[in-house]
């Protein structure tokens, strides 16, 4: 059993622009040319839509995507925001934490990692800070979190035994699993596929990378918001951050509900 105290987040897909059906878009309106200087395709695809929107390409503002992107946040233009789209895979967190990530809904797209096929027995789990650095608290987290494991491999092994009239050995053991993880805590580590979009990004950053969430997720949110400023800076790039008394890090925007 590992005790895990920092998540970890896979950057594991990103859009890609059809420049030869834009062209095709363009010459058909009689646009000459337009072009953007940034090579983010979620960062083209914004701006593309804004200036669709009022056919501004013949003559764009100075400053370019960073500067029209700028534009875009301060009039609080959000839904332009949704064509930019991001793949991740989380992992290092706990099922407490999926229980809050799960409830943006809008603009997010879930896979999470199945405890009725997935063999927990081998599980690890999520200890909070809070908890990790008192000893003896961490002693009372540890016994509670190895006596639900223990409890959880003898529930399988014995419901198995109660299925051994069930043929289908995968079905055997689902049925199994599917009722032992009732005794799992929230604390074991979890897996989830997160597909979003930018707007619903920027919305979740703000709600919880902020000092008044949840240590675990305000962890994952700012991570995720350093990820996205290295991946598409024109979005993103307004964030700023401060230390916390705790240590972990708060993110902040001037631009807010885009």
């Amino acid at each position: 059993m590992r005790i895990i105290h920092e998540p970890r987040i896979y950057l594991v897909g990103c859009q890609t622009t059809n420049d030869t059906e834009i062209d095709r878009f363009l010459a058909d309106h009689d646009v000459a040319s337009w072009t953007t200087d940034t090579s983010v395709a979620g960062e083209k695809l914004c701006e593309l839509a804004g200036r669709m929107c009022y056919m501004s390409f013949a003559k764009p503002r100075p400053g370019g995507n960073a500067a029209y992107t700028e534009r875009l946040l301060t009039v609080g233009h959000g839904s332009v925001f949704e064509h930019a789209v991001w793949n991740f895979i989380i992992t290092g967190v706990s099922r407490s934490f999926t229980h809050e990530l799960v409830r943006h809904r809008a603009g997010f797209g879930y896979s999470q990692l199945s405890q009725r096929y997935v063999d927990e027995s081998v599980a690890d789990f999520v200890e909070p800070d809070c908890i990790a650095s008192d000893g003896e608290l961490h002693e009372v987290w540890r016994s509670a979190v190895e006596h639900a494991q223990e409890a959880y491999v003898k529930l399988v092994a014995g419901l198995e035994r109660s299925f051994a009239k069930v043929d289908d050995k995968t079905l055997r053991r689902k049925m199994a699993r599917q009722a032992a993880r009732s005794v799992l805590p929230n604390a074991t580590e979890t897996k989830i596929f997160v597909t979003a979009n930018a707007r619903a990004l920027r919305h979740f950053i703000e709600l919880r990378a902020n000092e008044h969430a949840e240590t675990e997720i305000r962890k994952v949110a700012t991570q995720m918001c350093r990820l996205l400023q290295r991946e598409a800076p024109n979005v993103f790039g307004d964030y700023r951050y401060d230390e916390l008394p705790d240590g972990t890090v708060a993110a902040r925007t001037d631009f807010h509900k885009v």
